[in-house]
Order: C-alpha cells, then sequence, then structure tokens
C-alpha cells in the first residue's frame, strides 16, 4: 500500500481489489458418442427470447427526462493532484489543484472539447486544505476555500465556467469532518440552537472511507439543517454539481457507522430545497446491495476504486484499468436515465503521461462508451496529443455513451478474449471486442451469440469505415489490451433455436444439484447448488448436423463464477460467467459446443468450487 499525506482526507489509495485469473473464453470440445433417448424440448427462436444474449441488459432502469437524462462528459482535476508525473505537482503532492490550473482546464475544455458534449469542470478534493493539508471551516463548520488555492473563491470559479458555457463541479466527503466540529460548541448556519453537538452521535462514532469524519445521527433535527446549510453554500456560489466522496456501505467499508444511505438520502432533500438542480454523483466502489437506493437518490455512483494509479504516471492499465471489465457486468442492468454507473476518469489524452499504449487507451474509452459511464477525463487539456484527441472527440463512438441504448454487457464468458454487446432500439446491435490478453490474438463475435444468423452490414465506428456485408460473424485480429467497436445491422433471420429448460425431469442433477423457484427464470424455476463436484446435465439435445453450435445460457449470478462446460464425453473447459448483478436477475452468455447428428448431452460440472445457477440453454437448430 503506498502511503499519502493526503491519505487521511482522500483515501487516495483505498486499497486494490483482488485480481481474478481469467478464464479461456472459447470453449473447444469434442463431441463423443454417448447414445440417448430422444426427449421432448421446446421450440423457441430468437424472436421468442429477443436476442437472449441481451435480454436483461435491455431491460435498464425506468426511462425519463429530467437529471441526469444522459451520462455527464466533462474534466475532473484529481488524476493530475494525484500523479507523480514530473512538473505535475512541483509544490508538493496534490499541489496541482489552483484556482490558476481550473481556470486553464476551463478555458482549454471550453476551446476543444465542448463542442463535443463535455460541459463539466468538477473541482474534486482539496479545495478547503492549505498546502500542507489542514483543513479550513467557516464560522458554521463548513468547508471554506484555501485562499492560497483558490484567491478569488469558489463563486468566482464558478463564474468563470459559466462564463464559458460550461458546469461547475465540486466535491465534498460524506459525514461531519473531525476539524469543523470544535468541541461540539460550533453554531449550524440558519439553524438557531443548533451547534454540532446536536448533529452527530455522543459517542463520535466515525464515517466515510477513511473514518475522517463524525457520523451525522439524522435522529436529530439538527443533522439535516447541516446538510442543507452545506448544500445551500454550494448553490450560492453556483455549482451544478457534487461529488459526495467516501460513502458507504462501499468505499472499502461496511457496518452501521459506514451506511451512509441516510447521508445520500439528506443530501437529495437538501439539494431539492435549494432549487438548484444540482448533480449528485456518488464514490467509491458502492455496494451494490443498495443499488435502488444510489438510484434513488443520486444521478450516479462509482462502482470501483480510483482508476488512478498514485504513481508517475496518471493510470496503468494493470492498476485498475483493467479491473472493470470484471466489475461492470453485475452493474450492467442498473443504470439507465437519472443515473448511471460511473467507471471513473479516462486518462487517454495525454500519452506518456496516461501510462498506457494506444491499444489500451482505445479499449479503455471503448469500455466506457458502451457501459455509458459518464466520460470525463482527467489529464491536461492544454496538451492533448492527436491520438487522445481523436478518441476524446469520435462522435460516432461518444454516440454510443449518450444514446438511448442500453448498458452493453459481455455475451462470452470472461477470459483474455471477451464479446460484449447491447442491442439498440432501432434493430441494430453495438458489439465490442477485446483481447485483454498480453499478447495478439484473434476474438470473434458469432451473430448467434445475438439470436440471428446470416448476413449483417457492420460499421466500425473507431476508425469511421462500412466494413460490408460479414455472413454469421466477424473476427479481427488485435494486439495485447487491443479492442474494436462496431454497430451491426442485421439483414439476416433470427436464428432458430431449441429450449431445454434446466430443471426438466429428463435432465440429470448429481451431487448437491437441485431444482428451485425463480421468479425471474423463463420456466419459473432454476437449478441451483452446483457446487462440490455438482452436475447439471442435459439430455437428449437433438440436432441434425455434425458441428460446433453456439449454445445461449441464461443463468443466475450473484458474482463472477465458473463453470466447467462440455458435450457428451468431452473434456470441457472451465469458463468464468460475468455476475447478473444479484441472485434473482438473469442474463445469457453464449458457449461453443461440438455436437454431433443426433442426441447429444451438455454437461454444466462444478468441480470443487461454486458455480452459476442454470435457468436454461437455446441451442440452435444448425450449426
Amino acid at each position: 500500500m503506498r502511503s499519502s499525506p493526503y491519505r487521511a482526507l482522500r483515501g487516495a489509495l483505498p486499497g486494490f481489489p483482488c485480481r481474478t485469473v481469467r478464464a479461456t473464453l472459447v470453449l473447444a470440445v469434442t463431441a463423443g458418442l454417448a447414445t440417448a433417448v430422444p426427449a421432448a424440448a421446446t421450440e423457441a427462436t430468437a424472436s421468442d427470447s429477443a436476442s437472449p444474449a441481451l435480454t436483461s441488459a435491455a431491460a435498464t432502469a425506468e426511462a425519463g427526462p429530467g437529471p441526469a437524462a444522459r451520462p455527464y462528459m466533462g474534466w475532473s482535476s484529481w488524476s493530475m493532484q494525484s500523479s507523480q508525473y514530473p512538473g505535475l505537482n512541483p509544490d508538493g503532492n496534490y499541489s496541482y489543484l489552483t484556482e490558476a490550473n481550473v481556470l486553464k482546464q476551463t478555458d482549454a475544455l471550453a476551446a476543444k472539447l465542448k463542442k463535443y458534449g463535455y460541459d463539466h469542470v468538477n473541482i474534486d478534493a482539496g479545495w478547503w486544505m492549505d498546502k500542507n493539508w489542514t483543513s479550513g471551516f467557516d464560522p458554521y463548520g463548513r468547508q471554506t476555500p484555501d485562499r492560497i488555492r483558490f484567491p478569488d473563491g469558489m463563486k468566482s470559479v464558478a463564474d468563470h465556467i459559466h462564463a464559458k458555457g460550461l458546469k461547475a463541479g465540486i466535491y465534498l466527503p460524506v459525514g461531519l469532518e473531525k476539524g469543523a466540529y470544535g468541541d461540539g460548541k460550533v453554531p449550524v448556519w440558519n439553524a438557531p440552537g443548533c451547534t454540532t453537538a446536536d448533529i452527530v452521535y455522543p459517542d463520535l462514532r466515525t464515517t466515510n472511507g477513511w473514518d475522517s469524519a463524525y457520523k451525522l445521527d439524522f435522529g436529530k433535527p439538527c443533522a439535516q439543517r447541516y446538510v442543507d446549510s452545506q448544500a445551500r453554500m454550494l448553490a450560492d456560489w453556483g455549482y451544478d454539481f457534487l461529488k459526495l466522496d467516501g460513502v458507504g456501505p462501499g468505499s472499502s467499508k461496511s457496518g452501521d457507522n459506514h451506511d451512509n444511505v441516510v447521508d445520500v438520502a439528506a443530501w437529495h432533500q437538501a439539494i431539492a430545497a435549494t432549487g438548484r438542480p444540482i448533480h449528485l454523483e456518488l464514490s467509491w466502489s458502492l455496494d451494490i446491495g443498495h443499488a435502488a437506493d444510489w438510484k434513488k437518490y443520486s444521478s450516479g455512483w462509482r462502482i470501483d476504486t480510483d482508476v488512478e494509479c498514485y504513481c508517475n504516471t496518471l493510470v496503468t492499465w494493470e492498476n485498475s484499468v483493467d479491473d472493470r471489465w470484471n466489475d461492470a457486468p453485475a452493474w450492467s442492468g442498473k443504470a439507465g436515465p437519472g443515473g448511471w454507473n460511473d467507471l471513473d476518469a479516462i486518462d487517454v489524452g495525454n500519452g506518456a503521461m496516461d501510462g498506457l499504449t494506444n491499444a489500451e487507451r482505445q479499449s479503455y474509452v471503448t469500455l466506457w462508451a458502451i457501459s455509458k459511464s459518464p466520460l470525463f477525463t482527467g489529464d491536461d487539456l492544454t496538451r492533448l496529443d492527436h491520438y487522445g484527441l481523436s478518441l476524446l472527440t469520435n462522435r460516432e463512438v461518444i454516440a454510443v455513451d449518450q444514446n438511448d441504448s442500453p448498458v452493453a454487457r459481455p455475451v462470452t464468458p470472461m477470459g483474455d478474449q471477451q464479446v460484449w454487446g447491447a442491442k439498440n432500439p432501432n434493430g441494430t446491435y453495438t458489439v465490442a471486442l477485446f483481447n485483454l490478453g498480453g499478447s495478439s490474438a484473434s476474438v470473434t463475435a458469432d451473430w448467434a451469440s445475438f439470436g440471428f444468423t446470416g448476413a449483417a452490414s457492420v460499421r466500425d465506428l473507431w476508425n469511421h469505415q462500412d466494413l460490408g456485408t460479414h455472413r454469421n460473424r466477424i473476427t479481427a485480429a488485435l494486439p495485447a489490451h487491443g479492442s474494436r467497436l462496431f454497430t451491426l445491422k442485421p439483414g439476416g433471420t433470427p436464428l432458430p433455436t431449441t429450449r431445454y429448460e434446466a430443471e426438466s425431469a429428463n435432465n440429470t442433477l448429481t451431487g448437491n444439484a437441485s431444482a428451485a423457484s425463480c421468479d425471474s427464470c423463463s420456466g419459473g424455476k432454476k437449478v441451483g447448488n452446483l457446487y462440490l463436484d455438482s452436475k447439471l446435465q442435459f439430455n437428449d439435445i437433438t440436432v441434425k448436423k455434425d458441428g460446433v453450435y453456439t449454445v445461449n445460457v441464461a443463468y443466475v449470478s450473484g458474482d463472477p463464477r465458473s463453470v466447467t462446460v462440455y458435450s457428451n464425453s468431452g473434456n470441457g473447459t472451465s469458463l468464468r460467467f460475468p455476475s447478473t448483478g444479484d441472485w434473482g436477475t438473469v442474463d445469457t452468455v453464449s458457449v461453443q459446443v461440438a455436437l454431433k447428428a443426433g442426441t447429444n448431452t451438455i454437461t454444466f460440472d462444478s468441480g470443487w468450487d461454486y458455480s452459476p445457477d442454470i435457468d436454461r440453454i437455446d441451442v440452435p437448430r444448425s450449426p
């Protein structure tokens, strides 16, 4: 763990998640020669199941105009503040944050990126601290700008931002900062009789991701009045955006002291009372179990730890950029108009300072765009390189982030090579290919994963090229950590499939495997308890031709889990299925299995670990 003089406030290093060893993507198994008795199976087509690999993603949160109708776009100060890149912080760690630097980036944003939709200038942590990281507070316990960093004050900065036709953003940690307590005698603004002793618990229990604040006790009316006073201050200064940081459950903390749902609700109420439409963004690594609360009370939530590396560049691939491919799928169904999954800053514009290869820079933006994450950069906008500027200003890619299509999710298991996709309202598909491996590799998107077959016209969004018609699939050779982003327009037909329910009495369950009720599952049931060498074997899978079939597997899994899949007497391959977000949501991935003409078995084997629950499989009628 790296140390930082700012850690006590900002949690610059909230802890890095454990790495997950990626499984191999493609399942290549050999069909055995086992015989079986034909069984009854339900007939289905792609039109019946509406693109099975994308059904859950299409059912995102409720639509509607209003705040955060689209993910926001802009610039944030934190990436340059936190970096040790030569010259960025010459007056000590995190010293980059000054009024002069914010205004310089504001002017650059207005000149270079505003016309592409980037309209937020967000001032992150430290604006109320001097260069020794000593906090300043006004007579009412509210953060007050450091006059060395911001000599003209925060309202003046907001006015400058607004004069450029942009929106002004600011930052606060959740709770009452310890330095604002003042022995409990500090009065609360516009709340006669209320002091800081009247807004916290008598035992001064701490909260937020760094325990740098006392937990507010909202059983006391004065606590809401304190939050009201903070919101009023920000509104009077003219701010349009607030990042509330260290929020739990999340921010590497759990338990009652770090449950800040009531704080977020209080901020929601306080902002509404100001009459100013302030976007409330929550940070960091928010608990997915409270996704409904974050959606109810805020406009966005960070799903992961900081993307910055706290090193001599802004980010690195291995630090936490690549973690997002593991962590984003669980949240794919939680976002939509009004509230978005925040993957953190996109630091892709400054070349060597970013700490990434060109291929990594493109993949970084690709994932953010298909995830409909806010697109805000932490780069130095005064020295964007040509390639970085091209990434940040590609209108076709920005449109993927900003249009009405749902959040994309993987349509193949989690491995070094992945295919992600979403079905768009106009019937096209957004499809991303990723090679997350350390060497070049080919990645193939099969149309069968999206529920259709035959021809499809393909548009390359990064290169602005129509690639013509491709039949049944497209394959791209990708460099290490490389990607491609396409729009598919199907010209073929829905893929005829045969549906086999996991709970069918015709299947064979061994070990702990058992059927259970499942309201969201197609037959009202699923097969679970696949652990400690348990198996679900689908019997009598009937096809007319030998071949490799793209089989869509509907499953439920509250976390990423692996299962070995094989046909007949094959050896199979262990595949890691992405999380569906909880144990009540069904999603679909496609796997490839070799089947022989006639009857076959397809087996899901847990091995000695825990595997996803299985709802059904949809098997094409031809390879």
